[in-house]
This record gives structure tokens, sequence and C-alpha cells, in this order.
């Protein structure tokens, strides 16, 4: 799509829009999956049984565990972060308003969105943020 036409055109066509929200749903649905994931292994790292070894391997593996799970901790959160980003963009789908800077007013590049769906900002925005 040429500049000219990019400027001309406010937002994405209905069949745009329903390509990249089926693309968002394919992040969304691995990115829940991967979130379970992140949250089983917090709530089962505590069942590591390390009874049976010596004090002081004990607290090193306490230490190490600790912190493990504050690492999984972040990675949880950063998951769930980014999950409500997605959902936020499949709402702007469903409003007619996903692809459209939030700083210009411009269409953000379609290059842009499926490498990042949940993109509210066109390159030259984040550039200059």
């Amino acid at each position: 799509m040429s500049e000219e036409n990019k400027q001309k055109k406010s937002r994405y066509s209905d069949e745009e829009l329903l390509e990249f929200k089926e693309i968002i749903e394919v992040k969304l649905e691995r990115a829940k999956k991967d979130y379970q994931l992140l949250k089983s292994t917090l709530s089962h790292e505590d069942s590591n049984d390390i009874q049976d070894t010596s004090p002081t391997f004990k607290v090193l593996e306490e230490g190490a565990n600790t912190l493990s799970r504050e690492h999984t901790g972040r990675l949880a959160q950063r998951q769930l972060k980014f999950i409500s980003h997605l959902e936020a963009a499949l709402v702007r789908i469903e409003n007619k308003t996903y692809g459209i800077c939030r700083q210009t007013g411009s269409l953000i590049s379609k290059e842009r969105l499926k490498a990042v769906p949940h993109a509210t900002l066109c390159i030259e925005a984040k550039i200059n943020q």
C-alpha cells in the first residue's frame, strides 16, 4: 500500500480486522496456556521434597527455589499483562479502532501489527516516545 493510500485510509477493512483477530486469538490461546503452565509451576514448586537432604543443601536449595519462584512469578505477571493487552486489542477490533495509532491517528503498518498484534503506536510514535 502506498503512503498516499495509507493517508486516505482511516481504518482497516472488516476483512483485514478479521485477519488480525485470528492472529490475536491464536496468540491469546498460546499465552493463556503459557500462563497456566507458569501458574502451575508456582503452585507445585512448594512440593519439592528436600526433607532428607543435609541441612546445608537444604538451605541452598530453598534459596534457589525462592529465586526460581520469584523469577517464575515475574514471568507469570508479564504473561498476564500480555494477555490483557491481547484482549484489549480484540476489543479495539470489535470497536473498529484496531490498528490506529493512539498518538498520531494514522494507521499502524500491517507488518508491525503482525509482529506485535497488541501495538497501539506506529513505529514513528514509538521511536519518539
